[in-house]
């Protein structure tokens, strides 16, 4: 049951290719311009980094529950870990574009000299000065540093032991992933909430949520779970896991797809409820930024097309039991994710005070397409390069015989 080099199977290095063509892409697009692309780039770099962060909770949440209908589709997961170091990398262009152009491109707050629209400059701001114990740029990119460790010591304990356990059988390396996944599901929750308050969140550094960071972990959950669905969909339709994962293990997946789908709209409605309700002018412009123009639109959209669609669709059992139409719907969430990044990233950026609308440059959707193929490229280049590397499924851990007959 290794995962030999197939020649029907992706091949690593034609994904590395596509996603250094995206790259190149969205760098030219730097110098075109700059916070359009900067702001596409930004919400690339998150859409990828929240793929590879649902999978690291999947794998820590399988093994706290000692799950076993999940041992097999959880070598999938891990193999997805090998992407993190590259997101860090992908993370330093970021870092380049605030300091080698101008601060204030993605983050206004990093300039103090830069003018609020009729509010004097940053520097002035009330809000800027009550907050500058957290809006500091060293502390800023210490928390990126920190974030991504954290996120990579894991991940690599995971593999570690997941891998070993092929070869030698012990079970003390599931009772390490045990003990990691107790304390990892709490690191990697307040780091990963604490990522969506420095990449998006002080994007508008006066507008604050509590709920955010709930937000954000529903949304890379979401998004890790329709990746999930898709590999195992492809693997069973290419053959390595044919016979091994079934129609049980699929309806299993879809589910946790659906429990998050709801959970995702229960801590949007929650936030927006909350925000409408206190009705804190401070509060409150977010959103009506975002209900401006053709974004109200687009909120509209995200109402209709990332809650009720799927809700409806995957409330229906024999449509969660069947590849093709899981397939379809893992396709539409990771499309909709995408349009809620957008959504809760691009309206941040102010064009001569105004919101910036979806695109306003009109090659605004290259630098975003650009971008995602960018990260997705290497996203599956690392995915795919693990997989050649070991087994399909973690063959000696206690748990797969389980697996492999969960029919019922």
């Amino acid at each position: 049951m290794s995962a030999e080099r197939d020649a029907s199977l992706p091949n690593p290095t034609k994904w590395l290719m596509i996603g250094a063509v995206g790259l190149i892409i969205s760098f030219i697009g730097f110098f075109v311009d700059t916070r359009m692309a900067a702001f596409c780039y930004l919400i690339g770099m998150i859409f990828t980094t929240s793929i590879t962060i649902g999978m690291l909770f999947l794998v820590m949440i399988h093994h706290i529950f000692d799950a076993y209908w999940s041992t097999i589709i959880r070598r999938q997961a891990e193999n997805f870990l090998a992407a993190l170091p590259w997101m860090a990398v992908l993370f330093i262009p970021v870092f380049l574009i605030t300091y080698l152009y101008k601060q204030d491109t993605l983050w206004i707050w990093m300039n103090e000299a830069h003018e609020l629209h009729g509010h004097g400059t940053v520097a002035e701001d009330i809000l800027y000065q009550k907050k500058t114990w957290w809006l500091s740029e060293p502390f800023f990119w210490a928390r990126a540093v920190i974030c991504f460790g954290a996120w990579i010591y894991f991940a690599r304990t995971f593999r570690r032991n997941s891998i070993s356990q092929d070869s030698d059988g012990s079970p003390n390396h599931t009772f390490s992933s045990r003990k990691h996944a107790a304390g990892g599901l709490v690191v990697v929750a307040l780091t990963w909430s604490m990522a969506g308050f420095d990449w998006i969140m002080s994007l508008e550094y006066h507008w604050f949520s509590t709920m955010f960071g709930v937000w954000f972990f529903a949304n890379a959950m979401r998004a890790a779970l329709a990746v999930l669905v898709l590999v195992a969909a492809f693997l069973v339709a290419k053959g390595p896991l044919k016979g091994i994962f079934n129609t049980k293990h699929l309806h299993d997946l879809s589910t946790l797809c659906f429990a998050f789908t709801v959970f995702w709209a229960y801590i949007s409605f929650s936030q927006y409820f909350l925000i409408w309700n206190g009705n804190i002018p401070e509060e409150t412009f977010w959103y009506n930024f975002r209900e401006e123009g053709m974004w109200y639109g687009v909120s509209m959209f995200l109402i209709f097309g990332h809650f009720l669609f799927p809700f409806l669709f995957m409330l229906q059992y024999p449509l969660k039991t069947k590849y093709a139409p899981m397939v379809f719907m893992a396709c539409w969430i990771l499309f909709m994710q995408l349009f809620d990044i957008i959504f809760n990233v691009l309206p941040s950026l102010k064009i001569h005070g105004q919101t910036a609308q979806l695109f306003h440059h009109p090659v605004g959707f290259l630098w975003l397409a650009s971008s995602v193929l960018g990260g997705v490229g290497v996203l599956l280049w690392a995915y795919w390069t693990s997989f050649h590397k070991v087994k399909i499924i973690p063959i000696r851990d206690p748990r797969i015989g389980e697996c492999l007959n969960h029919n019922h």
